[in-house]
């Protein structure tokens, strides 16, 4: 190889460094997010059905259901 070849592929990987390191930092950020939450995920989901008539409904149609299944 002669030096022009590789100094060309020396700036061909420095270029693919720096497009992985910003990948990198991406991913880090996003990760970032999960791994701060302390509280589990189901507890920002229980009780937000807690007034609502049609969840209401689909319970006392599985009761109904599992009463006549026996």
């Amino acid at each position: 190889m002669t030096s022009q070849q590789l100094e060309e592929r020396s700036q061909q990987l420095e270029a693919r460094v720096e497009a992985l390191e910003g990948e990198l930092a991406q991913m880090k950020q996003l990760l970032s997010g999960f791994l701060q939450k302390k509280a589990p995920w189901w507890s920002e989901v229980a009780g937000s059905f807690e007034t609502d008539p049609t969840f209401d409904e689909a319970v006392r149609l599985g009761q109904e259901w599992r009463k006549s299944a026996e």
